[in-house]
């Protein structure tokens, strides 16, 4: 007798489902044993439902396809609330099956009673309650399409003895994939926007996430409108490689360059982004956006022509209405712009005449140089990010994950295991924080158990370091972000993972390359610099102040050799330079 688990593992199946992540749990053990007697879905184990989420979201992320998180009654599926609005804001398709108590028991505050269709509601595009057997399979069908279709997270909440009933049946459908078309403005509004970009002089794109795909579109449009490319974090995995018009990334992360850019210009293009920084917007120049979601549209900046489609579709449709600017005077000096704030970032990732401790800079320059050039780069949220967008270099086939959206902490770990179990023949590398890495340090485990081959750089400075940085702004002395950490490098060899650590800048080119090279995980516990400062590309009068305040009551309170370090990292190691 087919059951109703039987069933939602079959459909998975013939919509490409390759993998489910989770733990086990007694309100799931239909739908587990489902898998264990299909044998046509992998069961992924990992050890905490909050991991689960994340490699889903990675999964889906790096595979384009829907992946499958699920979760045990109450605090099982809970677990996986964080993960699920990571990928929820980042986009990516993601079923999550959320257990629940028995259905009669609804109501009765039983045993791990909790309302996941209630909990989730904020980071799903679908979100509903199975409370008889009929509904199946249809409410699954229904989630996993729009799951697709809306590019976000999908929850389908089923109490648990519903897994074990007996299936009602329902003629096959075709499978769950996303379906290819055409999404394009009309002409009328594309005429707009063209008569906007010719008129303009000084025109400047800014490309997010959306820019996927639409590579060679992106330079015959920069080219046509001599526009220099500033890339929002999101986009620099698809925009900043092969591009003679890239002039880096603006926002709190970015270039000096990029910023330059967006001021200077009087008409901005800003083609699939939902970049989020008011601030680094310019306030003048009149602006064109393009976006798949029309409800984006103006979103975080007053806009003069609103389009609507694919960023591959729009330009392919917009370029014959465009006549090509003859001046190159404002791409130029943006590029110039560009190429010394490169040479000014790159003279800071050196060995520093054999200095302890180690620049962040450093290491993440010796590891982009190391890596493979199809390699998964993914940097924990804070510090890690900074050097990541900085100092890792994207050529069309590296691929760069993360929670820029979401921004939650300990997501590289836990998003390594999705990219390495969906390419478990491709380099996978993190770039972890030590306060990241230690908040789901036992996914070390999971990694161990299940062979992943993960290359693990671990950026230790002891501190939760941009969060510092963020009080230094504020006039804040620190306070709270100290971190007490073990020997990172011990401990993955006691846990079975090679393990190397360094804390002398001569060993590291070394101990970097026989890392990437191990046949199997390896931790690299790298001894990092606390103090290095990551200047955002322009400094409000606020933040000067609040540095000069943050300084002053740092000594005041009888902390002045945090001072002392920090200008031994920044400021004379500069001046040497």
């Amino acid at each position: 007798m087919a059951t109703i688990a039987d069933t939602v593992v079959d459909i998975m199946h013939s919509s490409g489902v390759k993998r489910v992540y989770g733990l086990p749990g007694d309100s799931l053990n239909g739908f587990t044993d489902a898998i264990r007697r299909a044998g046509t879905v992998e069961w992924k184990h990992v050890r905490h439902e909050e991991a689960a989420a994340f490699a889903a979201a990675a999964d889906a992320a790096l595979t384009g396809e829907l992946a499958v998180c699920v979760g045990s009654c109450g605090p099982g599926n809970l677990h996986l609330i964080n993960g699920l609005f990571d990928a929820n804001r980042s986009r990516v398709p993601v079923l999550a099956i959320a257990a629940q108590i028995p259905a009669a028991e609804i109501g009765s505050t039983y045993f791990q009673e909790t309302h996941p269709q209630q909990l989730f509601n904020e980071c799903s595009v679908y979100n509903e309650l199975v409370s008889v057997p009929e509904q199946l399979p249809r409410v699954l069908e229904i989630a996993m399409r729009t799951a697709i279709e809306k590019r976000g997270v999908a929850v389908v909440v089923i109490p648990g003895e519903i897994f074990l009933q007996k299936s009602v049946g329902r003629r096959p459908s075709a499978p769950i994939r996303h379906i290819p078309r055409i999404t394009r403005p009309d002409d009328d509004q594309l005429r707009e926007a063209a008569a906007v970009l010719n008129s303009a002089e000084r025109v400047t794109i800014l490309g997010g996430a959306g820019v996927e795909g639409a590579h060679d579109q992106l330079l015959a449009v920069a080219k046509a409108l001599q526009a220099p490319v500033v890339h929002a974090l999101r986009g620099k995995e698809f925009i900043e490689y092969d591009n003679p018009y890239d002039v880096g990334m603006t926002g709190l992360l970015g270039f000096a360059s990029g910023y330059r850019a967006m001021e200077k210009c009087d008409a901005l293009l800003m083609l699939g982004t939902d970049f989020p920084y008011q601030q680094f917007l310019p306030e003048k120049a009149k602006v064109i956006q393009v976006d798949i979601r029309g409800e984006q549209l103006g979103r975080r900046t007053p806009i003069d022509v609103g389009l609507v489609g694919s960023v591959k579709d729009t330009i392919d449709a917009l370029l014959p209405m465009l006549t090509r600017h003859a001046s190159s005077a404002h791409l130029e000096t943006s590029v110039a712009h560009y190429r010394k704030t490169r040479t000014e970032l790159d003279a800071l990732a050196t060995n520093d005449r054999n200095r302890r401790p180690i620049h962040p800079q450093f290491l993440a320059k010796l590891v982009d140089e190391n890596a493979a050039d199809d390699a998964v780069f993914i940097p924990d949220v804070g510090s890690p990010v900074v050097w990541a967008a900085r100092y890792l270099k994207m050529n069309g086939r590296r691929r760069l994950v993360g929670s820029f959206a979401h921004g939650s902490m300990a997501n590289a770990i836990p998003h390594a295991i999705g990219a390495q179990t969906a390419f478990p023949d491709r380099q996978v590398i993190t770039f972890s924080g030590d306060g990241g890495l230690a908040m789901l340090l036992g996914e070390l485990l999971t990694i161990r158990q299940s062979k992943l081959p993960i290359k693990i750089v671990v950026f230790n400075n002891s501190s939760l370091n941009f969060v510092e940085l963020e009080m230094k702004a504020a006039g804040i002395v620190n306070f709270g972000t100290e971190l007490d950490n073990p020997n990172f490098a011990e401990l993955a060899r006691a846990l079975g993972i090679h393990g190397i650590r360094v804390e002398e800048p001569e060993k590291l080119e070394g101990a970097v390359a026989e890392a990437l090279s191990h046949d199997g995980p390896a931790l690299l516990d790298v001894v990092t610099a606390r103090q290095e400062l990551s200047i955002p590309p322009t400094v409000t009068a606020a933040q000067a102040k609040g540095f000069t305040l943050y300084a002053l009551r740092t000594i005041l309170s009888g902390r002045g050799d945090e001072i002392l370090d920090l200008a031994d990292t920044n400021v004379f190691r500069r001046l040497f330079d």
